[in-house]
């Protein structure tokens, strides 16, 4: 009898701390659901995360696809947060695809969507529901541009990679950690080698040291090296004392910082030069130098080196810095300056 009490003591205080204490949720997510007749009437759940001051955008945004969202959604947009924070990293609205519907079994039907020798279909059926459902919801329904990567591990990882070798323009940016090998992708290796891709994607991929499949993901990633993709950038990548799931974390942010990455042009002084001078905001100023053949933008006391990533667009890698700057019949005017906390105008002083 005195056991029975205790465990009911128990269950009471167990449903009161329920009742006092609300759940922790990601600020700035939403849940969807969207059932697929490409893959025999499936419900997924989608994870949204929109970025801060969507709502009152005009722009457009990249998306990040993240498979096995039912483990891994808080984790991207931890990563996401950090990286953008940093300046790495643009805007952008992550979908994280997971299975809905009465109590979905993930390690099962992971197996069947993402795996590509599945007799029912697999990954293929996956693709058809990704690129004639999933993408036009997203782009009816968000300011989604057509800048789309694609993120998983594992099973995920493996699914990342048969993506890229055959049906490589649903994306711009691959993120494979971990990829389950299996020998599943060697003759869709081959087939991509001989292809003409008509516009660049950047492809990041990982395993960890300690893995049982390093040594063959080492001669897959050689190969794919060897045979020098057209219009592929490609990196890999052996992380230090790590395991299978723990490749996740290092994969997902160096890989956003590879997709994302952005130019170093070198401009010519001529272009630069013109860009020189003094700038202001009320009753602040700023100069602007060309310093062996690099802006430098001075404030207070202290300069900041930048770097180019077009004939007008500048930034810093130290922080979340943009310089846009702005012309009239090849006047400039001033530039746009967006940091974390906003964007604010600057205007040319005329001299």
């Amino acid at each position: 009898m005195k056991k029975f009490i205790i465990i009911l003591i128990l269950i009471f205080a167990s449903s009161l701390h329920a009742q006092q204490y609300p759940e922790v949720k990601i600020a700035g997510s939403e849940v969807r659901k969207l059932t697929s007749n490409m893959v025999s009437g499936q419900e997924y759940e989608l994870q949204i995360m929109l970025p801060s001051g969507y709502e009152n955008s005009t722009k457009k945004y990249p998306v990040i696809y993240l498979m096995d969202s039912q483990w891994d959604f808080t984790l991207a947009t931890a990563i996401y947060g950090q990286q953008y924070y940093d300046g790495f990293i643009p805007e952008a609205i992550i979908v994280g695809v997971t299975w809905g519907g009465e109590n979905p079994n993930p390690n099962i039907l992971r197996g069947r969507d993402y795996v590509p020798t599945n007799a029912s279909g697999g990954a293929d059926l996956f693709l058809d529901f990704m690129k004639t459902e999933l993408f036009p919801f997203i782009e009816t329904n968000y300011k989604a541009d057509n800048h789309r990567t694609l993120m998983g591990c594992s099973l995920g990882g493996l699914f990342t990679l048969y993506t890229l070798f055959t049906h490589t323009d649903m994306f711009t940016g691959y993120v494979a950690a971990s990829p389950a090998l299996g020998g599943y992708l060697n003759t869709h290796e081959k087939a991509f080698s001989e292809k003409q891709l008509t516009k660049p994607v950047s492809v990041y991929m990982t395993v960890g040291d300690v893995e049982n499949g390093k040594s063959d993901f080492e001669a897959f990633a050689n190969k794919m090296k060897s045979n020098q993709y057209k219009n592929v950038r490609l990196h890999s990548k052996v992380l230090e004392n790590t395991g299978h799931s723990g490749t996740k974390s290092e994969t997902y942010s160096r890989g956003l910082q590879y997709v994302f990455e952005r130019n170093q042009l070198k401009l010519s002084d001529a272009i630069l030069n013109k860009y020189v001078g003094t700038y202001e905001l009320g009753n602040g100023k700023v100069e602007m130098k060309n310093e062996n053949n690099q802006l430098k933008l001075y404030a207070q006391g202290s300069s900041m080196p930048l770097l180019a990533n077009s004939e007008t667009h500048f930034y810093s890698t130290s922080q979340f810095f943009n310089i846009h700057f702005k012309e009239t019949n090849n006047t400039v005017e001033g530039f746009d300056l967006m940091t974390y906390g906003g964007t604010q105008t600057l205007n040319k002083v005329k001299q």
